[in-house]
């Protein structure tokens, strides 16, 4: 595969008070906040409209399973199908099954040192 990760899609972190802490982000940081955390626009290579999120969760949250770090990384990725069959046939620890919505394609892999990674074909236009 030519291109695995092609970004950063966005950084998920457990807070005691994600209310507080996206409030706090936009009074003194300028963030664009709102129930999801914050979404960064920005233009890809080829002049598209792509997007990374930045989104704090309450620290009782599941979805950072089986990993029990504090955060977990999103990483934008041109063909999840390929890539996790790739990545299967490396070694590589693939959790679940790949889920699709109206912005893109998930999976999720195990990193070298326990951290959930999700990986995410996205449709940034679906966000416009």
């Amino acid at each position: 595969m030519k291109n695995r990760v092609t970004g950063l899609g966005g950084f998920f972190f457990k807070s005691k008070d994600p209310n507080k802490i996206k409030e706090w982000y936009k009074n003194h940081l300028g963030l664009n906040t709102d129930q999801y955390g914050c979404t960064f626009w920005w233009k890809d290579k080829e002049g598209n409209d792509c997007s990374t999120q930045w989104s704090p969760m309450d620290e009782r949250t599941g979805y950072f399973k089986p990993s029990e770090k504090q955060f977990m990384m999103n990483f934008r990725v041109e063909n999840l199908v390929e890539l996790l069959e790739v990545l299967k046939k490396e070694g590589v620890t693939v959790i679940g099954e790949i889920e699709e919505y109206e912005y893109g394609k998930f999976g999720w892999i195990l990193g070298p040192e326990g951290n959930k990674l999700e990986l995410w074909e996205p449709i940034d236009k679906a966000f416009l």
